[in-house]
């Protein structure tokens, strides 16, 4: 009998992007830094091409260029005249060199030409220079955001006096959100230092002329401080021992929080329960009456939503926080994917959904074309993620609200707000707003009043 299971021989349409889009996203964060990424140019266009689209600001990445010769022998020539090029033109004061497929399938040995450019400039005022290994066929963009993450820690943090400044990793949030964060830090009267911080690099004022290296960013001294914090907190619940950038800080001494993103009450009220914590001192009453108002909003709309069924994807940390926020509102995540697959988020979905009496079809390294053939069964009333999941939405004829990255096809990706309470509020409101339009759409005879 022949046998109905199928098999693919190629990925269709992954839930992921690829892992050196991460690293670059990390070093727009960094004040005076450039990525530079060692292999083909086309990687270093498709990376700016999301980039852009997504923040609507220009985004230089530069490359070692590889051609078919560099493939065959080597791309060292390629990387040592890539770092002069950067060094002559741009000026940085850090180069973050991230790895292609390419040049590690070819098995380069990136250290060994750095230490030989090095060498060979070393009467020269070279910038710091921190190799990250991001081939996207071991991981996704998540892996290259956090290993680039680590290797700025681990390569310029320092030991040293002891001080009241918090380091905050808040991971792959948008430039809205690492506002608020600065904004919620220091009304609780902690000095902090944010990595990476790209609020203002990608997603500034109006240029009156082009610059190369925007300003904004955490600076060199302030990485090089990490060491002597009192505490760091990261956010994301899938952050292994490996992963985590806030692992090597410990060896300084440097408490270590790893908290899920904030969204929804519950887990906005850890990272705030932490902060009291920390500086000794109760929520400001400006976040008190923010989370009093998205309480009352909850029961304003829960007629509205309770018991809706929706389909959520992308970044697996995303992914857990939303699915809690969900749960929060009444909503059922009947289905959560990511195109990681690290395990973690099937771990702590399943335990989320024992916890309300509810099964979660949970997917790693999915595969939109997988959550579609899924989503069939599903009836889903919405579904929640980045613009990757349009067709999906189109072919079912239901919503899509947008989240995370990438969102291409609306104007402001880099300005929606998804933390603490005043962005739960916006994504509550957007979400309930959503499901009445569509009431209204389908209605046969419409309802100007809900």
């Amino acid at each position: 009998m022949a046998s109905t299971e199928k098999n693919f021989t190629a990925t269709t349409n992954p839930c992921k992007l690829c892992a050196p889009l991460g690293a670059s996203l990390v070093f727009k964060g960094v004040r005076d830094a450039l990525c530079l990424l060692h292999g083909s140019q086309g990687c270093a266009t498709y990376i700016r091409r999301y980039l852009i689209s997504h923040f609507r600001e220009p985004v230089d990445i530069a490359s070692s260029s590889f051609a078919e010769a560099a493939a065959v022998f080597g791309g060292g020539d390629n990387l040592k005249n890539a770092l002069t090029n950067v060094c002559s033109q741009y000026h940085p004061k850090i180069i973050g060199v991230a790895t292609t497929c390419l040049s590690e399938t070819i098995g380069d040995n990136v250290p060994m030409y750095i230490s030989e450019f090095k060498k060979a400039n070393s009467r020269t005022d070279l910038p710091e220079i921190v190799h990250i290994s991001t081939p996207s066929y071991r991981g996704t963009h998540m892996d290259g955001f956090y290993d680039s993450v680590k290797a700025l820690v681990v390569s310029l943090a320092r030991a040293g006096d002891r001080t009241d400044q918090i380091a905050l990793f808040p991971g792959f949030v948008s430039p809205a959100d690492m506002r608020y964060l600065k904004e919620i830090v220091s009304d609780f009267g902690l000095p902090r230092v944010m990595l990476p911080d790209y609020s203002e690099t990608l997603d500034g004022p109006l240029w009156k002329e082009y610059q190369r290296i925007p300003k904004g960013g955490t600076t060199y001294d302030e990485i090089v401080s990490l060491g002597r914090s009192q505490a760091v907190i990261e956010f994301g619940h899938t952050l292994k021992t490996g992963r985590s950038a806030g692992l090597p800080l410990e060896e300084y001494s440097v408490h270590r929080y790893t908290l899920g993103l904030p969204i929804g009450i519950t887990l906005s009220d850890e990272f705030f329960g932490v902060l009291e914590q920390l500086s000794g001192r109760k929520m400001p009453a400006r976040y008190a009456e923010e989370r009093g108002r998205l309480i009352d909003s909850y029961a304003d709309a829960h007629k509205y939503i309770f018991e809706k069924k929706a389909i959520l994807f992308g970044e697996e940390d995303l992914v857990i926080a939303m699915a809690s926020f969900l749960f929060e509102i009444g909503v059922v995540p009947v289905l959560c994917a990511s195109g990681s697959k690290s395990g973690a988020m099937e771990k702590i979905l399943s335990e989320m959904g024992a916890r309300y009496g509810r099964t979660i079809s949970v997917r790693g390294n999915a595969d939109f074309s997988d959550i579609l053939d899924e989503a069939k069964n599903l009836a889903p009333d919405f579904l929640v993620g980045n613009s990757k999941g349009y067709a999906i939405a189109r072919e079912l004829d239901i919503p899509l609200i947008r989240i995370g990255f990438p969102v291409h096809d609306r104007i402001g990706g880099g300005r929606l707000l998804h933390l603490g309470y005043r962005g739960s509020q916006e994504l509550f409101d957007r979400i309930v707003n959503t499901i009445i339009e569509c009431t209204q759409a389908k209605s046969s005879v419409g309802h100007s009043y809900m």
